[in-house]
């Protein structure tokens, strides 16, 4: 199993949709975005988080690290390469630990979800034979998640965006503060500022990369 990593609105949904029509031996597996979109009374989880997020923290990154968790095992029985988006990994790493940061998620609130994380995490789920991290500028992110208009995402400040990318060049780059097994896990850096959906030649250099990296990890 692969994970593909990035920020909101690097392509990452994009990206494997591109890549599974075109090579049909790479099984890949999407975000479950719809379940934390599903509206209810008018809002979805998703709304909630980004418009009260000091409220909602806390429920919506560990209903999302129960909904990670749950895939991860499935996908990592599988026999087939698999290329999944996103992990428990950024989801604790990079979108938790910076609800955390920003004060979102309390110090009591944040040891309780530790001890949740690393007690299921730790004792179930295999880390994964490699990530590859779609690396946007913040300003291309932000444009993209704008441009693509989804309405969860409506009200995402900028500051917000550029917050989660240092988290995932902390989580990816960097390898602070993670596990030595985590460290261990072998990193693919893709500059996926240019766009690759048009651009073909964009695509073909990018899926040349990662199945040269999946071909050699």
């Amino acid at each position: 199993m692969y994970i593909l990593e990035g920020n909101i609105g690097s392509g990452k949904s994009t990206f494997l949709k591109k890549i599974a029509a075109e090579h049909s031996l790479l099984k890949t597996a999407l975000e479950p975005v719809n379940i934390w979109a599903d509206e209810d009374d008018g809002k979805s989880l998703l709304q909630n988080f980004y418009t009260d997020t000091k409220r909602w923290a806390l429920t919506f990154e560990t209903f999302a690290m129960q909904n990670r968790i749950q895939d991860h095992l499935i996908y990592q029985q599988s026999e087939q390469t698999l290329l999944v988006e996103r992990s428990i990994y950024s989801g604790h790493y990079c979108f938790a630990k910076n609800s955390h940061q920003s004060g979102f998620i309390s110090k009591l609130e944040w040891k309780i979800y530790l001890d949740i994380f690393n007690t299921l995490v730790s004792n179930t789920c295999r880390v994964p034979q490699g990530f590859i991290y779609l690396r946007v500028d913040p300003t291309i992110s932000y444009e993209r998640a704008r441009k693509r208009n989804r309405s969860a995402e409506s009200s995402i400040p900028y500051e917000y965006i550029e917050h989660i990318h240092e988290r995932h060049d902390d989580f990816l780059i960097k390898k602070l503060d993670i596990s030595q097994e985590l460290k261990n896990v072998p990193v693919i850096v893709i500059d996926c500022n240019d766009d690759f959906e048009t651009n073909r030649a964009v695509f073909e250099k990018m899926s040349a990369s990662i199945l040269q990296f999946i071909e050699h990890t």
